[in-house]
């Protein structure tokens, strides 16, 4: 599931450096490589690496479209090994720094359709703080039945000495349906994440180090992911390119 937090808050300082196509038109290409697949805290690969590689058209006026592709690997020998995202939406700039994004975006899983969804979002960012909702009303639960789901979220974004970049968030991923079950056998129908990562420019890429984690239990993982390890803190390293 596309990691739509990185992508909206970006558009504007990269539309400087993307690729000019006309006096309203440029087209911007990210490109990452990670050490995992991390989105909302979950692992999407099995702790594994994972290629991403993305390209967003940008009108002067801030509308944008775009799409997003991406390795997988849910386990389970499930056919599906990639993720594509079609998203388009409208990013309006009040200030220098204030900021509002709004959008539409499908998620697609080639040969596992069933796991398609699709979210509508909303992102203010005002003086380096961001505030954010992504709200979905055909998430799949467990039993493979169509639920409402809604993601918010706070992240702070600062630059630090040394050239480093700091970006912090807190989020909170709730359903509509329990969907998760602890040992004592207590449901739970939503969990909490968080992220730390610093950043730095070098050799022309942007290199990033960050501390992901939960608060679910690896019972409580295993109940709806399948897997103890998937939820866990972790480490992640990326390298990534936009032009």
């Amino acid at each position: 599931m596309r990691r739509i937090t990185l992508l909206a808050l970006t558009l504007a300082p990269l539309a400087c450096q993307a690729l000019q196509l006309s006096d309203d038109f440029t087209l911007q290409i990210d490109l990452n490589l990670a050490s995992d697949y991390r989105t909302r805290g979950i692992s999407q690969t099995q702790n594994d690496p994972a290629a991403q590689a993305g390209a967003t058209l940008i009108h002067s006026s801030g509308l944008y479209a775009g799409a997003w592709t991406s390795n997988v690997d849910y386990g389970f020998g499930l056919k599906t090994r990639q993720e594509v995202d079609y998203y388009a939406g409208w990013y309006w700039q009040a200030t220098d720094a204030v900021s509002l994004d709004l959008g539409y975006l499908k998620y697609t899983y080639p040969r596992e359709s069933q796991f398609n969804q699709s979210e509508v979002y909303a992102i203010l960012g005002a003086y380096g703080f961001k505030l954010a909702a992504q709200y979905s009303n055909d998430a799949s639960n467990i039993f493979g039945e169509k639920q409402d789901t809604l993601y918010s979220y706070l992240a702070y974004e600062t630059r630090l000495p040394l050239e480093l970049g700091l970006e912090l968030r807190y989020g909170r991923m709730d359903f509509k349906d329990p969907m998760f079950w602890s040992t004592s056998g207590e449901s739970e129908d939503d969990y909490h994440e968080w992220e730390a990562k610093l950043t730095r420019d070098f050799v022309g890429v942007t290199w990033g180090l960050a501390y992901v984690d939960t608060d679910l239990s690896e019972a409580e993982c295993a109940s709806n992911f399948g897997f103890t390890d998937v939820c866990t803190a972790t480490w992640v390293a990326s390298v990534s390119k936009s032009f």
